[in-house]
C-alpha cells in the first residue's frame, strides 16, 4: 500500500488535526458532502447574487466572505494546494472506453520485455547498465496515453508531439517489439549500437540522432524536457497564428520525472505556458517520490510542493493520488480523519508503507485513531498491502488524460503518485532501485508470477544457460491483445514515437540577394553584425524563405540594429498589441502582433533555445521547413545553454546561432562576463555544430549562403539537406568592409582560410593568419614590418579554426583507417606548403583557438591570443594587454624571424622597446617607428 506525502503550509488545516472534525484545504468536490441540501441553498443564494446584482458585487460579497472566514479562523486557503486525493472525484470520472484486461495484459507484457531488455543488457561480459525501474513505476501513464490519447503522424490533425521520460526508453522499444517495429535480436542489442552494424543496436536514451526514424525528441538531459516541451508547444501556435500550418488539432505531452523537478531549467519556465494559454501541452509527473538515490524529500510532500507551484504559475493541475479501491474508504471519511492522516504522512513513510506488507501498515498509517483502525477492519492485510497508487490505476489515469485534452485556457500538469520499481520485488520502493541493473532468475520468477506471464521455470533456466538472459515474450502477431493494440494506435494514427520528414527543400534566393554584402562598405565602416542583419533583413523580404525566418533574440534585438523590423515583421504575441506603445508616434515603435514573425523571448536564453530547437525540427515535427535565426550576444551562448545546443543537435533541428557582439576585447565596458574568448572552442567540442568567425562583409555572404544551401537545400548525398547547425561569431566594432575581390577563393573562405594579400620584395618574409576582428591587426602589422622593418607578409582570412581542424582529423583518421590508399593530408597543410618564413595567428579568443591547427601548420607556428579573464576597458588598451594588437604582432612576427636565424635579435629588442608591448598604459602614445631590418 502506499498512503501519502508531507504536509506544507497550503495544505495543512488550521485547526487542530485531533479534533473529531477538520477543516479541509482542498477543493468541495474532492470532499463528501454530509448535507448537500445546505450546500444546494448555499450555491442557490450565490447564483442568485450574481443574477440580481451582478458579478461586481458577487466578487465583493465573497472577497468579504474570504476576509470573515480568516477573522474566525476557518482557514480558508487561496487554493494554491488542496487535500492529498485526487483531484477527480469518483462520480466525475468518465466511463474507460478500452477493454482493461486486454490492456492489462498489453502492460504485462511490456513490464517484462522491458526489465528483461536492460537485465539482459547487464549479463557478464556486457554490462553496459540501463534502468528498470522507471519504466515500471509509469507503465500505466504511458499506455492509457499509447492506447487512447498519443495521435500518430498519419492522424488528420498531425500527430502529437511526445516527449518521453529519457530513463523509460525500455518500456517504449518493449511496445514498439510487440508492435513488430523492432525485432527480438535489436531488444538483446539494446545500448550496443556499433558491435552490430548500422540500425542493429538500440540506443540508451530517446535519442533522434543515433535513431532518425524512431524517436523524435531527444529527452535525457534533464530539465531540458519541460523547457522545451513548453516553447514547442508555443511554437505550434506560433505557427497556427502566422497561417504557416494548421496544429489546432496537435497537443504536446511531456513525462518528467518528480525529481527532476529540482532541475532549475524544469520550473523556471511554466509562467510561459500559463501566459500563453497554452492548452495544447500536458505535463503528466511521475511522482514515484524518489530521486536517484533516495526520496525527493522525505520530510515534505513533492505533490503538494509541485500543485502549489503549478496552480500559483496559472496551469490547471489534475492530481491522481489514490487508485480505486481508496474510493470507498474515503466516501466513509466523513469526520475527514482519512483524508488529515494523508496530508499529514511524509513521503518517506509513503516510500516506506510501499516496501512492508499489510501489518505494518495497518498499524503505523492506520493505527493511529480508531475511526481510522475501523476503516479497514474488514480488510485482511494483504487487502491493505494491495492499496494502490493512482498512478498505476488505468481508469484514474484515464479520467486525468481526458480532462486534460479537454481543459481549455491553461496547460494542464498531472501529478501522478506510483512506486519506483512496481511490480518487481527485487527493486519496489527500494532507495537503490535506480542503480539495480540486473535481475537474478529467482527475482524473474517472482516478477513473471506477479504478471502472471506463461513462461516455465525450465524455459527461464534454458534462456539463462544459452544466452544468459531471461527470454523476451510475444504472445504472437494473431494474439488478442496484439490486434488490440495495433488497432488503437491505427485509430490514433499510426505508431509512436515515429520522426518522419515530409518536407521538400526550399527554393533558396537569388545570387543578387547577396550583391549588397559583396560591395563593401565604401568609406564607411560597418560591423560584422550589420552585415548579417542586412542579409537577414534581404531574406525576410524573399518570396520563397521570407515568411520562414524565425527571428530569435533574448531581449536585444535593439542591441542588434534590428529594431528598425519591428514594424514589419512585428514581435510574436498571442493576444495581440493590447495597448498603445509608448514610442507609436516614432517611425520604429515596438509592435506587436498575433501574426508577428519575431520571437521576442525576454532575457532568458535557455527559453531562446527552446524555440530555436523547435523551430529548427519544424521541417520533421511539422512537415514545415522553418529557418531559426537566434542572435546573442555570443558569451551568452555556448556557455549559458550549451547543453540546450547540445540538444538542439540531437534533435537534429537546423538554423543559424549569431554570436554577435563576439571577441574578448571588442565589447568595450562591459568587462568579464560580456567577454567572449572561447566560444569557438565549446562550439568545437558539438559535432553538428558549424562554426565561422567572418572578418568580411563579403565573406558573411558566402557563409550565409552556404548554410541554407547545406542545411535547406538538396543534394544527391543530402536529398532532405544536411542535419547541421551553423554558428557564426560577429562583432560590433565598426570596420572598413573591402569589396569582394575579383576570383575571390570561395572554396577556401568555406573550408576555413583564403589568402587576401600576398606581399612583394625581397628579405625576410612571415605569413600572418587572423580571423574575425583580428584581421585589422595583421592588416596593420603586415604595413608596419614592411615600412619599418623590412620585412614582406602573405596575409589569410581564417574564416573557421575549427572547420581546418576537423578537416585535419579527419584525414588522419582516413589514413588509419585506409593503410594502403595513398593519404590524405590537411587542407590547411595544402594551403600553406612552402610558404617562406614562420607563420603568426592571432585571434581575439584564447590562443587555443587557432591553436587548433598547429600540428598540420608546415613551419614555425606561433600563436597570439587573448588568454584569461575579460574586463572592461577601451579596446586599444585590452588588445595592448593581451599583446594581440597590430605592435604585438610585428615584435611576435620579428621575434619569430629571429628565433630562425633570418634577423639580428637586437631587431625584436629594438622593437619591443619603441612599442611598450608590455605597457598598455602606453598604447595611447605607440611609437610606428622602427629601425633597418
Amino acid at each position: 500500500m502506499d498512503p501519502v506525502t508531507a504536509e506544507t503550509p497550503e495544505s495543512t488545516p488550521r485547526a487542530d488535526r485531533s479534533n473529531a472534525t477538520v477543516i479541509h484545504e482542498g477543493l468541495p468536490t474532492q470532499l463528501p458532502d454530509i448535507d448537500p441540501d445546505e450546500t444546494h441553498d448555499w450555491l442557490d443564494s450565490f447564483d442568485q447574487l450574481v443574477d440580481e446584482r451582478g458579478r461586481e458585487r458577487a466578487r465583493y460579497v465573497m472577497l468579504r466572505l474570504l476576509e470573515r472566514a480568516r477573522e474566525q479562523n476557518v482557514g480558508v486557503p487561496a487554493l494554491r494546494s488542496t487535500d492529498y486525493i485526487n483531484t477527480i472525484p469518483p462520480e466525475r470520472e468518465p466511463w474507460f472506453p478500452g477493454d482493461e484486461e486486454a490492456e492489462r495484459r498489453i502492460r504485462a507484457f511490456i513490464r517484462w520485455n522491458a526489465a528483461v531488455m536492460v537485465s539482459s543488457a547487464n549479463r557478464k561480459g556486457l554490462e553496459v547498465g540501463g534502468h528498470i525501474a522507471t519504466y515500471q513505476s509509469s507503465a500505466s501513464l504511458y499506455e492509457v496515453g499509447f492506447n487512447h490519447f498519443f495521435r500518430g503522424k498519419d492522424h488528420p490533425g498531425g500527430g502529437d508531439q511526445i516527449y518521453i521520460q529519457g530513463h523509460a526508453s525500455p518500456g517504449v522499444y518493449a511496445r514498439a517489439y510487440l508492435e513488430g517495429r523492432l525485432s527480438e535480436e535489436q531488444l538483446y542489442r539494446f545500448r550496443q549500437e556499433v558491435q552490430h552494424g548500422p540500425g542493429q543496436g538500440l540506443s540508451s536514451y530517446p535519442h533522434p540522432r543515433l535513431m532518425p526514424e524512431f524517436w523524435e525528441f531527444p529527452t535525457v538531459s534533464m530539465g531540458l524536457t519541460g523547457i522545451n516541451s513548453i516553447y514547442q508547444a508555443r511554437f505550434n501556435r506560433y505557427l497556427h497564428n502566422r497561417g504557416i500550418k494548421d496544429t489546432a488539432d496537435q497537443r504536446v505531452w511531456a513525462f518528467l520525472g518528480d525529481g527532476e523537478m529540482a532541475e532549475p531549467e524544469s520550473l523556471g519556465a511554466i509562467r510561459i505556458a500559463a501566459r500563453e494559454e497554452l492548452d495544447n501541452l500536458t505535463w503528466v509527473i511521475n511522482c514515484n517520490l524518489q530521486q536517484l538515490d533516495g526520496p525527493v524529500t522525505g520530510n515534505g510532500k513533492i505533490i503538494q510542493e509541485l500543485e502549489s507551484n503549478f496552480r500559483g504559475a496559472g496551469w490547471n493541475v489534475i492530481k491522481v493520488v489514490w487508485g480505486r479501491e481508496w474510493d470507498q474508504l474515503l466516501a466513509r471519511d466523513v469526520d475527514g480523519v482519512l483524508v488529515n492522516r494523508m496530508n499529514s504522512t511524509p513521503d518517506g513513510a509513503f516510500q516506506t508503507y510501499s516496501t512492508e506488507d499489510g501489518g505494518y501498515v495497518r498499524e503505523q498509517f492506520f493505527g493511529s485513531d480508531p475511526r481510522l483502525r475501523a476503516m479497514v477492519e474488514h480488510m485482511s492485510d494483504p487487502q491493505i498491502a494491495k492499496l494502490p497508487r493512482g498512478g498505476h490505476d488505468y481508469r484514474k489515469v484515464y479520467a486525468a488524460f481526458d480532462a486534460a485534452t479537454k481543459h481549455v485556457g491553461q496547460p494542464t500538469v498531472i501529478l501522478a503518485k506510483t512506486i519506483k520499481g512496481w511490480t518487481i520485488d527485487a527493486l519496489e520502493g527500494k532507495n537503490a532501485t535506480h542503480q539495480m541493473k540486473k535481475l537474478t532468475p529467482e527475482d524473474l520468477k517472482k516478477f513473471r508470477d506477479r504478471l502472471y506471464l506463461p513462461i516455465s521455470d525450465r524455459d527461464l533456466e534454458r534462456s539463462y544457460e544459452e544466452t544468459g538472459a531471461a527470454p523476451f515474450f510475444h504472445p504472437g502477431a494473431d494474439a488478442p491483445e496484439i490486434e488490440y493494440m495495433l488497432e488503437r494506435r491505427k485509430q490514433l494514427g499510426g505508431s509512436v514515437p515515429r520522426r518522419v520528414i515530409r518536407s521538400k527543400p526550399l527554393e533558396l534566393p537569388a545570387e543578387k540577394t547577396y550583391a549588397e554584402l559583396k560591395q563593401g562598405s565604401g568609406k564607411n565602416k560597418v560591423a560584422t553584425t550589420m552585415a548579417v542583419v542586412r542579409l537577414l533583413k534581404d531574406w525576410m523580404k524573399d518570396a520563397s524563405i521570407g515568411k520562414r525566418i524565425v527571428p530569435i533574440a533574448p531581449d536585444e534585438y535593439r542591441t542588434f540594429g534590428m529594431d528598425s523590423m519591428f514594424p514589419s515583421a512585428k514581435v510574436y504575441n498571442p493576444g495581440g498589441m493590447q495597448y498603445e506603445s509608448v514610442d507609436r508616434k516614432l517611425l520604429l515603435s515596438y509592435k506587436e502582433s498575433q501574426q508577428g514573425q519575431m520571437l521576442h523571448e525576454g532575457i532568458s536564453e535557455a527559453g531562446a533555445m527552446a524555440s530555436a530547437t523547435a523551430a529548427g525540427s519544424a521541417y520533421s515535427t511539422h512537415g514545415e521547413p522553418m529557418i531559426p535565426f537566434y542572435i546573442f550576444y555570443s558569451m551568452f551562448g555556448f556557455q549559458r545553454t550549451g547543453d540546450s545546443i547540445w540538444a538542439m543537435a540531437d534533435q537534429l533541428s537546423r538554423g543559424f546561432l549569431i554570436g554577435a557582439t563576439a571577441g574578448r576585447t571588442t565589447l568595450t565596458g562591459e568587462g568579464l562576463q560580456h567577454a567572449d574568448g572561447h566560444s569557438p572552442l565549446l562550439a568545437a567540442t558539438n559535432p553538428a555544430v558549424v562554426h565561422y568567425d567572418p572578418a568580411f562583409a563579403y565573406e558573411v555572404a558566402h557563409i550565409m549562403e552556404s548554410g541554407l544551401e547545406r542545411m535547406y537545400g538538396s543534394s544527391d548525398a543530402k536529398p532532405h539537406g544536411e542535419d547541421v547547425i551553423f554558428y557564426i561569431t560577429v562583432y560590433n566594432e565598426p570596420v572598413s568592409q573591402p569589396k569582394e575581390p575579383e576570383g575571390v577563393d570561395v572554396d577556401g573562405i568555406l573550408r576555413g582560410m583564403h589568402k587576401t594579400a600576398t606581399g612583394e620584395g625581397d628579405g625576410p618574409r612571415v605569413t600572418l593568419m587572423a580571423s574575425g576582428v583580428g584581421y585589422p591587426w595583421i592588416d596593420e602589422a603586415a604595413r608596419i614590418l614592411k615600412e619599418d622593418w623590412g620585412v614582406t607578409s602573405d596575409l589569410w582570412s581564417v574564416t573557421s579554426w575549427n572547420e581546418l581542424a576537423r578537416n585535419a582529423t579527419a584525414a588522419e583518421e582516413w589514413n588509419l583507417l585506409h593503410p594502403g590508399e595513398s593519404p590524405r593530408t590537411a587542407y590547411v597543410a595544402d594551403r600553406l606548403e612552402g610558404v617562406e618564413g614562420p607563420v603568426v595567428a592571432v585571434s581575439d579568443y584564447m590562443r587555443a583557438v587557432p591553436l587548433q591547427i598547429a600540428r598540420w601548420v608546415p613551419t614555425e607556428y606561433h600563436v597570439l591570443g587573448a588568454d584569461g579573464f575579460g574586463f572592461a576597458d577601451t579596446r586599444p588598451a585590452a588588445r595592448r594587454f593581451f599583446h594581440i594588437d597590430a605592435q604585438s604582432v610585428v615584435v611576435q612576427a620579428l621575434q619569430a624571424l629571429a628565433d630562425a636565424g633570418e634577423i639580428d635579435r637586437g631587431q625584436v629588442e629594438k622593437a619591443f622597446s619603441a612599442y611598450r608591448i608590455d605597457d598598455p598604459t602606453a598604447v595611447a602614445g605607440v611609437k610606428q617607428e622602427g629601425g633597418d631590418a
